[in-house]
């Protein structure tokens, strides 16, 4: 019965994670098509609160797949290391672009470039690793026997193209709720097209998966059909509010309504196919780990999603309500200007110039940044010696000695960065400004 726990774990946290990086996902991909520099600024300001606490629920999916069910974990990655590794490459420049788009002086429309692209590469390749696994992979006795490119069917494909145009969804539907103004209004436009996209993407990947599953779906049982038959109906009456909600108060009504349309998709999903999570025979109890590992898995991650959905509800709730850009910041970029006139921009930049510089709020005083340094590369040591522990004879290199050599030697290249900064004047925040 633990396995079936475990199980609901890992439907759990990617049901989150479909919902939750789905949007912003969807509001960069939104962005390639948007030619307005100060709607794209607009939508990146707008996830950069909250893009990395969503990415987590992929983490906790893939710690609980990993603890949970190792045959499944075991069975899948091999056989889709590509797309997976494209896909985190896709994460780091998109991490860079959102952050570098928000605070580089320059280069504004190739972050923003870079933000969209990675943004659609991800997606994509989600779908490819989400197509190929429905369809099954080549397998034996928990072990991968297929091909580097099996993961490249016309399925996943079909798959790859159908949860962008769901995560384009989520992005307009969040961006109806969280802005104003123009943007606010293109969402409500473009978010009747994209619900009718989906419906024909999810009508395609459900008549496609009957052919592209190797295994036969159970249908005769009573319980299965009325469980999916209540899934798909749940999911058509969320559609059809999202519908009648794009364009129309509350603004808050379509985000909700395709939240619905997408966990009574993921439901419905199961219900067809479970207990078989790779096709064509690897059931959940078949792939399960042993009942002490399950219990640590239940103890250990299980406790670790209630703080984790409390930090995305505080996130919520500390930016609740519409998003508008700040005033100084448009008037101070110069790629911003489609709104404001050189003479706001000259005025703009005389206060700044005359404006008081507060200091942010994590610049304490030097003994504090060298503490909180010090502490970091202790935890680093900590880090390396419990890898140690884990791997015993795997990784001998890494003795105490290895040890005590990279602490000491990234802890002197650290001060001797420090000293160099600020023989140079980079503390110098009110230089900095300038």
């Amino acid at each position: 019965m633990l396995e079936y726990t475990s199980y609901a774990l890992v439907l759990f946290a990617l049901g989150a994670y479909l919902l939750l990086d789905g949007y912003d996902l969807g509001i960069g991909i939104l962005s390639l098509f948007d030619r307005s520099d100060r709607r794209r600024k607009e939508y990146n300001e707008l996830i950069a609160t909250a893009w990395d606490a969503n990415e987590s629920w992929l983490i906790l999916a893939g710690v609980a797949l990993w603890a949970g069910l190792p045959g499944v974990y075991a069975t899948v990655l091999p056989g889709v290391y590509l797309p997976l590794v494209v896909m985190l490459l896709a994460f780091v420049l998109r991490g860079a672009a959102i952050e570098l788009q928000s605070a580089a002086p320059g280069y504004l429309r190739g972050w923003g470039l870079v933000f969209g692209l990675s943004s659609l590469v991800a997606s994509l390749c989600q779908g490819l690793v989400a197509g190929a696994v429905l369809s099954g992979l080549p397998h034996r006795g928990g072990v991968f026997t297929g091909d580097t490119f099996d993961w490249f069917t016309p399925y996943s494909v079909l798959c790859a193209l159908g949860l962008a145009a769901v995560h384009l969804l989520a992005g307009a539907a969040w961006l109806q709720d969280k802005t104003v103004g123009t943007a606010h209004h293109r969402a409500g436009l473009l978010g009747r097209p994209l619900l009718l996209t989906v419906a024909a993407a999810g009508v395609v990947l459900a008549l496609g998966l009957s052919l592209a599953d190797p295994q036969r779906f159970r249908f005769d049982e009573p319980l299965r059909t009325t469980l999916f038959g209540l899934a798909v109906a749940a999911a058509m009456v969320c559609g059809a509010i999202a519908w009648y909600g794009f364009g129309r108060r509350p603004d808050w009504r379509p985000f909700a309504a395709v939240a619905g349309v997408e966990a009574a998709g993921l439901l419905a999903l199961v219900a067809a196919t479970a207990p078989v999570v790779v096709p064509p025979n690897l059931t959940v109890h078949a792939a399960a780990s042993p009942h002490g590992s399950q219990l640590f898995l239940l103890i250990g991650v299980g406790g670790c999603m209630p703080v984790v959905l409390a930090y995305n509800i505080y996130a919520w709730w500390v930016f609740r309500g519409k998003f508008t850009q700040p005033a100084a910041l448009t008037d101070q970029s110069p790629a911003l200007t489609d709104s404001v006139g050189p003479s706001d921009i000259t005025a703009a930049e005389e206060h700044t110039a005359d404006a008081p510089v507060s200091r942010a709020p994590g610049d304490g005083p030097r003994a504090a940044v060298v503490v909180r340094r010090v502490l970091v590369t202790l935890l680093a040591v900590a880090a390396a010696a419990v890898s140690q522990d884990i791997f015993g004879g795997v990784a001998t290199w890494i003795d105490p000695t290895g040890i005590a050599v990279f602490s000491v030697t990234a802890l002197a290249v650290w001060i001797r960065s420090d000293r160099r900064s600020a023989s140079a004047g980079e503390f110098d925040l009110r230089a900095a400004e300038r």
